[in-house]
């Protein structure tokens, strides 16, 4: 069995005369120290598929699996970073990192914990800014705190939810390279949803693209065979690259396009039997006005409909 097992699910909201499919069929397998993007479009399921990885929300059918065990609640096996902060704003860097190893390591003593909160801390580069709060932090900043705490927990699996979307570009990239060369020290099994080809063929062994909504599944993955570690600025040039990039656009585009079927239908017109204003009243009077006729008609036309 792999790492990371999703079977049949799906998932919607709402009641039954009203429910609104947000995923159907999920398969998913996944093995430890893997690292897969899932990329897809915006609204297209892609939280709610990470939520149901947490174990936030249970899938109406279908079951998910981590190391052979169903997830069924949040736990802190699974560490999640989410595109917003989530920081305390009256506790420091120290503080907010600190507080989540307080609570997974109670049983350790205060200055193993403090060493520990202060490993991740320095790891995503942070360590001149442990007594800042987040108020004093830039926005990357402030994500890498994101990053180091759930790190800091120890989790069997990294759940990266969009983390890097509200950033800028300059930064966005700075992150990017920091998340990979933390995954190669750590070798930690990571998840990330983006909505970025690029990010998702810098960052992962693997991408699964997710069809357009409703009732999104995920399509077959694709490979990532370039060579780590990954520098952007040679990726540009690489033919691969750019292969592997069109492919999961390709697929994209495609997973947007509804099928259709054709049927022929025949459409009756009405007889309609119109007044002929061309003829004057004095023809009236003599009796020569001519009949106004429109035959009945049978036209058969084909029409597609989505199914």
């Amino acid at each position: 069995m792999s790492f990371l097992e999703v079977h049949n699910v799906t998932k919607g909201y709402g009641p039954g005369w009203n429910r609104f499919e947000v995923l159907r069929d999920i398969n998913l397998s996944i093995e430890e120290g893997e690292f897969v993007a899932i990329i897809g479009y915006s609204g297209a399921g892609k939280t709610t598929l990470m939520s149901l990885l947490a174990g936030l929300i249970r899938p109406d059918s279908g079951s998910v699996k981590l190391e052979g065990k169903e997830i069924r609640e949040p736990g802190p096996d699974r560490g999640i970073v989410f595109q917003n902060y989530s920081l305390l704003p009256w506790l420091t860097v120290y503080e907010n990192v600190a507080l989540a190893v307080d609570q997974v390591f109670s049983q350790w003593s205060t200055e193993e914990r403090r060493k520990h909160t202060e490993k991740y801390i320095r790891m995503v580069n942070l360590g001149q800014a442990m007594e800042k709060l987040p108020k004093e932090l830039s926005g990357g900043m402030r994500q890498r705190v994101s990053v180091a705490r759930t790190l800091a927990l120890n989790p069997h699996i990294l759940l990266l939810d969009e983390p890097l979307s509200a950033l800028d570009a300059l930064t966005r990239a700075t992150l990017q390279d920091e998340i990979s060369r933390i995954w190669q020290e750590e070798r930690k099994t990571v998840v990330l949803i983006t909505n970025d080809p690029d990010e998702a063929l810098l960052l992962a062994d693997r991408v699964i693209p997710l069809s357009a909504g409703p009732s999104a599944t995920l399509l077959a993955s694709i490979p990532v065979t370039l060579e780590r570690p990954r520098d952007r600025r040679t990726l540009l040039e690489d033919s691969e690259f750019k292969r592997l990039r069109n492919e999961i656009v390709d697929r994209l585009m495609s997973s947007r396009k509804k099928p259709t079927a054709a049927i022929t239908k025949k459409l009756v017109l009405p007889d309609i039997q119109p007044e002929d204003i061309s003829i004057t009243t004095s023809r009236f009077v003599f009796g020569v006005k001519r009949k106004a006729r429109r035959p009945s008609e049978k036209q058969t036309v084909k029409v597609e409909v989505e199914v």
